[in-house]
């Protein structure tokens, strides 16, 4: 008895050591992982057009990356731009970041056009690898609807009248923009990468250039101009030679230090991907489709209810892609209204005439459905989705074609020319026989006996008129 009290004491002291063992193995874990995600430089890539999944990527890995308290934060760029609206979201981030960002444009052979020029400015430290290049940041597409009147070129003004003194009376050539519009995007484009120039104490002369005249630069000469802080071949010489670097926070000078960094690549989840898929123009242009058609043919069959659940989740899909995607208005009613006439041809055929109209607004609907250079949608794939279109229009006007031309086999018309068989001889030319199954009174013009084949050759209300369709039966 006393030798077993002792065994459940030593066990339960035992269970106890264990448990103290592991908990302090846990803190002790924590404690690691804390201090190796606060010497951490974690990398966020962006590649590609900058869209609304680049953006939310973007900011929830800098997000995370504070959460983790990491050291700095590199964004490593090839991009040749994107959505203005997307890209201003990040700089709003970066400039409110209490943890270091350094823009990095790499590995060899990427640029960090358009919107990437912008990013790179924001950062606190503009770095870029051998062999790249940035700028081409003037704004495209700018607003305006398809086909409006271009307003005329206003004159440069003068060097010396827009200094207000005496000059060599050379005009200036920096691009001001064709229309009202133009001007207006085109002076704030230039005032926002000059404010974060003069931010960060980079040239801003040449930022103003690239967004006036879409000039470029290279690595090298983007050092000597000022326009970026180092030339680095990757992220470990990146860290390297930023290492001890002072850089302007929001809270004041901040001194880097990223020697001996665990580099941690923040990898897009299955949201961003998500996002990324449905927000591609294409996916987008090919879900508003299979809504709309997943819709029509619910309507013209109902009860199917498998075209209006896959219809309606599509369309939904590729409003929320619509939505945030910048998209021409003018394009996506020109596109519905295709579709409406091709609809419309084939319940109500019109030779043509409605289907070529829809074929027409639909192609030039699709086309000028999206407004950013970097994100429009494939002409290969419009050009099918209008053969395919032009296809199903043509055989539902054939169909139409063919139905007409065929007799009508129900109702009063189904009866003419159809087979009947004398249940009686006719007495004084009257008589009664079966047509499809069912008896009818008949009247004939001439002698008809009973099972002699008859055809329908008029009907009268509730009687029909009948002749022989062949010859008598033999007599019994």
């Amino acid at each position: 008895m006393r030798f077993r009290q002792q065994m459940f004491s030593w066990q339960r002291r035992f269970r106890a050591a264990a448990v103290v063992c592991l908990g302090l193995g846990i803190l002790l874990s924590l404690g690691s992982l804390a201090q190796d995600s606060r010497r951490a430089a974690v990398v966020l890539d962006i590649n590609g057009p900058i869209g609304p999944a680049t953006s939310d990527y973007v900011l929830r890995g800098m997000q995370q990356a504070r959460d983790a308290g990491a050291e700095v934060i590199v964004l490593r760029m090839d991009t040749p731009g994107g959505l203005d609206s997307a890209m201003r979201q990040m700089i709003k981030e970066i400039l409110a970041s209490p943890i270091p960002v350094v823009g990095y444009v790499g590995p060899s052979g990427s640029r960090a056009a358009s919107a990437g020029t912008y990013l790179l400015y924001a950062s606190h430290v503009a770095a870029m690898a051998p062999s790249t290049n940035l700028g081409s940041a003037t704004p495209v597409q700018m607003g305006g609807m398809p086909g409006a009147p271009e307003e005329p070129q206003q004159p440069a003004p003068k060097e010396d009248e827009a200094s207000g003194a005496e000059g060599d009376g050379e005009v200036a050539t920096k691009r001001r923009g064709g229309t009202a519009m133009e001007r207006k995007v085109l002076e704030d484009a230039v005032a926002y990468i000059r404010g974060l120039a003069e931010l960060r104490g980079r040239n801003a002369d040449w930022a103003e250039e690239a967004v006036r005249e879409a000039v470029n630069l290279t690595a090298s000469d983007a050092l000597e101009q000022n326009v970026i802080n180092i030339v680095a071949e990757n992220i470990d010489d990146l860290l390297a030679q930023i290492d001890g670097m002072e850089v302007r926070m929001e809270r004041g000078t901040y001194t880097l230090a990223t020697a001996d960094l665990q580099i941690i690549e923040m990898e897009p989840d299955w949201r961003n991907n998500f996002l990324a898929v449905i927000t591609n123009p294409n996916i987008a242009y090919f879900l508003m489709l299979v809504g709309f058609y997943g819709i029509i043919f619910e309507l013209s069959s109902p009860g199917n209810i498998y075209p209006g659940v896959i219809g309606a989740i599509c369309l939904i899909l590729a409003l929320y892609a619509f939505q945030v995607l910048p998209i021409n208005y003018a394009g996506l009613a020109l596109i519905i209204l295709g579709l409406a006439f091709m609809v419309g041809e084939a319940f109500m055929p019109s030779f043509g005439i409605l289907g070529l109209g829809g074929i027409i607004a639909f192609v030039f609907g699709s086309i000028i459905l999206m407004d950013d250079a970097n994100l429009h949608i494939s002409i290969p794939l419009i050009g099918g989705t209008a053969l395919v279109s032009a296809g199903l229009m043509t055989w539902g006007i054939t169909r139409m074609v063919r139905l007409r031309r065929t007799p009508a086999i129900t109702g009063v018309e189904g009866l003419i020319g159809a087979e009947a068989v004398a249940l009686n001889d006719f007495q004084a030319g009257e008589g009664r026989v079966r047509v499809f199954g069912e008896s009818w009174r008949a009247s004939a013009a001439v002698e008809v006996r009973r099972g002699q084949k008859l055809r329908v050759t008029a009907v009268k209300g509730l009687s029909v008129d009948v002749e022989p369709a062949g010859d008598f039966p033999p007599a019994s």
